[in-house]
């Protein structure tokens, strides 16, 4: 079995005004993986984090559309490696750890090794923050299948066959949200791990914005159910309309069936309304889940156009 010795590991940082703990950052995933390329992408900081960075040793370039998700996106297609360890660059996780995350995907030819935040304190991992991360971690859990605890999560190991194969269309904090949904659509091999979690360095702030971020996460949630699951998403309102239609009539057929008259005919109208709709919902749900099973599968042939991680590589020439 190859070593990480063997293999090209890009760090993958991206940053948005982090000069207080980047330079920790670089100093310590390079000390913890000193074969790896250290590559900080900044996202239009207003501080010295670009410059310190690069004097710290990394690569350094600049993402201008603002967003952890064109930041995440444009890094998985410049940076080209076999072993790619995306990290937050506010000096909240811990660099010592990495060397085992990435021997965790090698040795089980993994695609997506994800660190679980394990933290007690309350400043480093806010019960709001907890708690939020709990509710949309379950609600993915329940739509698309229960293989992780902590969804969110900004540390992370990939093989280069899922960032290859990654579409990353999200803009902002819901990217781990879509990092996480593609795993499980295409049933990848996946593992989860607890790590530290620790405070910020003193002078450095969150850029999360609790209700906010956490509102469009959940509108991701609901893209990614109406993209990946149509067929559920749909046939829900479908299910929806027929409830409510049925509802409706209920009296009116008991009113004609005792008298023969229909007195409601505007309610009965619009009982037809949604009868009609709850076909058209139901009906746009099979074709569209024909159309993501296409998708899915074409998804699936670009992650197997790159070998496993450390998959011994056969010489044609011996045969």
């Amino acid at each position: 079995m190859p070593t990480s010795t063997d293999v090209r590991i890009a760090v993958i940082v991206p940053c948005f005004n982090e000069a207080v703990a980047i330079d920790k950052v670089v100093k310590d995933f390079r000390k913890s993986l000193p074969q790896a390329t250290i590559h900080v992408y900044d996202n239009n900081s207003s501080d010295a984090t670009k410059e310190i960075a690069k004097a710290a040793g990394a690569i350094v370039k600049t993402e201008p559309l603002q967003g952890k998700g064109h930041v995440v996106r444009r890094m998985f297609a410049d940076v080209d490696a076999d072993i790619y360890v995306l990290v937050d660059g506010d000096d909240t996780y811990d660099a010592s750890i990495a060397p085992s995350l990435v021997e965790e995907l090698q040795k089980n030819q993994l695609d997506m090794v994800n660190a679980a935040r394990l933290s007690s304190s309350k400043e480093s991992y806010r019960t709001g923050h907890r708690f939020g991360n709990w509710m949309l971690t379950s609600m993915v859990s329940w739509i698309f299948g229960q293989r992780f605890n902590d969804m969110l999560s900004g540390y992370r190991v990939f093989s280069r066959r899922y960032v290859k194969s990654f579409p990353a269309n999200a803009k902002g904090f819901e990217i781990e949200t879509e990092l996480t949904v593609h795993a499980l659509q295409l049933h990848l091999p996946v593992i989860e791990v607890l790590t530290p979690y620790k405070e910020r360095p003193e002078g450095s702030t969150s850029k999360l914005r609790t209700y906010r971020d956490g509102f469009h996460i959940l509108v991701m949630i609901v893209r990614l159910l109406k993209s990946e699951r149509p067929l559920l998403f749909f046939t829900s309102f479908a299910v929806l309309f027929a409830i409510t239609g049925i509802a409706l009539a209920t009296p009116i057929v008991e009113t004609y069936l005792n008298t023969g008259l229909v007195p409601r005919l505007p309610t009965a109208m619009s009982i037809i309304g949604l009868a009609i709709l709850s076909a058209i919902s139901f009906t746009c749900g099979v074709i569209l889940d024909s159309v993501t099973q296409g998708r899915r599968e074409m998804r699936r042939l670009a992650y197997l156009q790159h070998p496993a991680p450390c998959a011994e590589k056969i010489d044609p020439r011996r045969y």
